[in-house]
């Protein structure tokens, strides 16, 4: 290495993902003073999140996606070129040259120039309404022609292609994917992984067009028509192309670099190009005929670029692409060889049609190593799965249990001190188990040092539940007590902070902090401890010592929507409403002019309102019989039901009667996360009584009750928990477990998560709330009524309240509304009025 007085003049040229972790790699090894670095950055801003880049239509602005920084560069003592684009690369005079005509000398040259999208030769893809998906530029074209439009085409159904799918859904528009292959993603995903990516896609309103071949794009009364190879045609207002990506190579090949017969500069295992002192690294690299096009591969490259400027051994054998994403929502996996390409490969395939899961395993023809796997709906077993493939680990002798949702996985997933030192925890940054051993070992005794030193779980975030496992793991190992805690102002895990609450009955934050905290809080903390007294002493949650501790929803209690306004939603118990209350629902939304829509749990939600008009809507609801819904409150959502034995044939008990009466128990308790009930008059199960929190179903002797289940993104069978109850045993039994739930989960747990993790499992709850084995029960009971009793309509509490009302004023000083205030209809959210003419705009396909 030079010394400080001979810098070695380092140009990097792109400043994408990739070229801003070399950056960042290059002030970690403290190697700043022996190189003078030059940056030439094409865009006219430095490195952002491209991974995020549909955020930037959810709310988040370039400054939020921001990556470097030009006072981050220049701290660490290097020189950023904005909005420069390097034209030639002298190699024999070691010189670059910019389009501005500015030109710098370099002893040793990084390319970091990225991909361009790939747009295929469609006579008319170049028309004005027709647009790439890359950078912020392009984002902000494609929300520009968004607004004045009512369909999108995205062509291209792989990974780019679904995200910019879910940009233009977040749009507001009616969104469809053309591909020409036979499925989506069809690189990570098999045949049925693919079949049932385009099934839940399909459902959630994006059409899918499957081995659509377009040969013309053309304009037509104003829109654009898509003529397909099979004669069919799709009409869209604008079409984003996302059909690949190309390595930007131009530079390297004016340059004489070797690059491959389908492009790509070609580089060797320390990242050098046929030129010693040339690098690439990134998307614009070929090593051994590919080229990477995710993130952590470039990342892998960028490292090992460091490591040869810096005289340190590191190399660069390519990279897995195992991925694990949620697209348009849904959740997906693909790990290894995903199609069974392997020669003697065997196939293990889990398919559940109705709870929408997909997932395959690879094996040897042993069934002794897995060679890859595909995760379509449910990706819990991803993590699992990826280190038995990483790390070669021999599968167990039953692996399908691996895949079966039936079985505890947990029994079968390899414990973390199975797990070799050389395992890899965070492909992002490339951080093995071991490294976060050493770290440990030097004296790094809590979890967020942890991630500070060796930055693993600070990029997508998959590896953040294994990282904890590890990190718990050491720490018993070590004899150090592993850290529950709430978070960094309460050294206590919810359920003690419960139990001090309630032994020492404090009653406000600032108590709470004097006695058994330190600092001020934060976001974690104040809507737990919020919850807990809402759950112990049910005051109104806009009393002055608790409305700053809630989340936005219970303070304006409704629930904000994307585009600011609210929605609200009156309770409905069971499902059961008179003519003359759907009435007044109509006339509400009528005069404020809502969006209204029957939900899964049998109530109307009303969308659209702005939060001065919130305590009209509610008076309006709340004179006509109607009370809120706390559809916006971590407590009890809903008591579904069906029409039981008053109107079905088939029905044994009065399954009306009873979820009325269940419902109007339970409002308004507050939980650690939403509960959600239903009551089935027969074993048909109308209500769906298993996917729920409680269920309870029907039998000739009286009532079956089933707990923890969770109808959610990672669904659950509710547990037989008693049968042949009659009605006070019911209820009894469902006053203890609710409140035991109460006190005992974490922060936002689902009662589903909550019995996986309880000791002892199902046959200790069943001792604990059936045998009182911890003789709690009546204290249980006590504390059930108490809720009860204090019962309030929070928003009838709020109406005749005018301190309260004040939160819900246009201005400060006044309550007047300003009438010259209209709803601006930005991205999309359909209004009573558009919804005739969305459905009117639907062509033919």
């Amino acid at each position: 290495m030079k010394k400080a007085e001979s810098k070695t003049k380092l140009i990097v040229i792109g400043n994408g993902m990739v070229g801003h972790h070399l950056l960042e790699q290059l002030a970690a090894h403290k190697q700043v003073d022996y190189f003078d670095v030059t940056i030439f950055c094409a865009e006219p801003r430095t490195a952002y999140d491209r991974v995020h880049l549909s955020d930037y239509f959810a709310g988040s602005t370039a400054e939020d996606l921001a990556m470097g920084s030009a006072g981050q560069y220049r701290q660490w003592g290097f020189e950023l070129l904005v909005d420069e684009r390097v034209i030639e690369i002298d190699r024999a005079n070691k010189t670059v040259t910019a389009q501005s005509g500015v030109v710098k000398n370099y002893d040793q040259l990084v390319l970091a120039t990225g991909s361009y999208p790939f747009v295929p030769q469609i006579l008319g893809n170049q028309h004005k309404k027709c647009f790439v998906y890359r950078t912020l530029e392009d984002l902000d074209a494609i929300r520009s022609a968004a607004a004045s439009a009512k369909r999108g085409v995205v062509l291209g159904g792989g990974l780019l292609g679904l995200e910019a799918a879910n940009a233009l859904k977040i749009l507001g528009l009616d969104t469809h994917i053309v591909e020409f292959a036979s499925g989506l993603m069809p690189i990570q995903l098999d045949a049925g992984g693919s079949a049932l990516l385009k099934q839940k896609i399909e459902t959630l309103g994006v059409g899918v067009h499957i081995g659509a071949v377009t040969e013309l794009i053309e304009e037509v009364n104003g829109r654009l028509r898509m003529q397909f190879r099979d004669g069919s045609e799709l009409i869209t207002d604008m079409i984003v192309f996302s059909t690949g990506i190309r390595p930007r190579d131009e530079l390297a090949a004016s340059a004489g670099l070797q690059l491959g017969k389908r492009g790509g500069i070609v580089i060797d295992q320390n990242c050098r190009t046929s030129d010693s002192d040339i690098f690439a690294i990134g998307e614009c690299a070929l090593f051994k005929q590919r080229i990477f096009g995710l993130v952590a591969p470039g990342f892998s490259m960028a490292r090992t670029a460091v490591a040869q400027l810096t005289g340190e051994q590191a190399f660069f054998s390519g990279a897995d692409l195992s991925t694990k994403l949620k697209l348009l929502g849904v959740q997906v996996g693909s790990i290894g060889d995903a199609h069974g390409h392997t020669e003697n490969s065997a196939a293990i395939t889990f398919i559940d049609e109705q709870a929408g899961v997909y997932k395959r395993m690879i094996t040897d023809a042993e069934g002794k190593q897995l060679l890859g796997g595909v995760l379509v709906g449910d990706t819990d077993n991803y993590d699992t799965l990826l280190q038995y493939h990483l790390n070669a680990i021999v599968l167990p002798e039953h692996p399908e249990q691996l895949i079966l949702p039936t079985v505890d996985n947990a029994a079968t997933a390899p414990g973390t001190p199975d797990l070799p030192a050389t395992a890899t925890v965070c492909s992002c940054h490339n951080v093995s188990k071991g490294q976060i051993l050493d770290t440990i070992a030097e004296g790094c005794h809590s979890l967020e040092e942890i991630k500070d030193i060796t930055k693993a779980g600070t990029g997508c975030g998959g590896c953040a539940p294994l990282l904890k496992n590890i990190v718990d793991d050491a720490f018993t190992t070590l004899g150090m007590e592993v850290n529950n805690h709430l978070c960094a102002h309460f050294p206590f895990s919810r359920q003690q902070l419960f139990q001090i609450i309630q032994v020492e009955r404090i009653k406000t934050f600032p108590e709470l902090l004097q006695k058994r905290g330190r600092g001020y809080g934060c976001e974690i903390c104040k809507p737990a401890v919020a919850s807990i007294f809402a759950s112990l002493w049910n005051e109104h949650i806009l009393e002055q010592p608790h409305v700053g501790l809630q989340d936005t929803n219970d303070t304006f209690m409704a629930n904000m929507q994307k585009n600011g306004s609210y929605s609200v939603v009156p309770r409905i118990p069971a499902g059961e409403i008179t003519p003359q209350k759907l009435i007044v629902i109509g006339r509400v939304a009528k005069r404020y002019n809502l969006y209204t829509k029957i939900t899964g749990g049998q109530r109307i939600d009303l969308f659209g309102a702005r939060l001065e008009q919130l305590p009209e809507i509610w008076r309006a609801l709340i004179d006509a019989g109607f009370e809120t819904g706390h559809a916006y409150g971590k407590s009890l959502r809903t008591v579904k039901s069906c029409v039981g034995n008053t109107w079905c044939r088939f029905g044994v008990q009065d399954s009306v009667s009873m979820a009325l009466f269940m419902e109007n128990r339970y409002k308004g308790l507050r939980s650690p996360h939403k509960i959600k009930m239903a009551v089935s008059g027969c074993t048909r199960e109308c209500a769906e009584a298993q996917s729920k929190d409680i269920g309870v179903i029907a039998t000739e002797n009286g009532w079956n009750m089933f707990v923890c289940g969770n109808g959610g993104m990672r669904p659950r069978h509710a547990d037989l928990f008693a049968t042949d109850l009659d009605n006070k045993t019911l209820i009894r039994y469902i006053d203890r477990f609710l409140m035991f739930y109460v006190r005992t989960a974490d922060k936002l747990q689902r009662t589903s998560r909550w019995l996986e993790n309880f000791d002892g499992g199902l046959d200790n709850l069943r001792e604990i709330i059936i045998e009182d084995k911890l003789k709690i029960c009546k204290e249980l009971e006590a504390q059930m009524a108490r809720v009860i009793d204090t019962y309030q309509c929070e928003w009838k509490a709020t109406i005749n309240d005018p301190e309260k009302l004040k939160r819900f004023r246009q201005f400060i000083n006044s309550d007047k509304a300003d009438d010259r205030i209209v709803f601006v209809n930005e991205r999309g959210q359909p209004r009573p009025a558009q919804v005739e003419e969305m459905v009117g705009v639907v062509e033919p396909i």
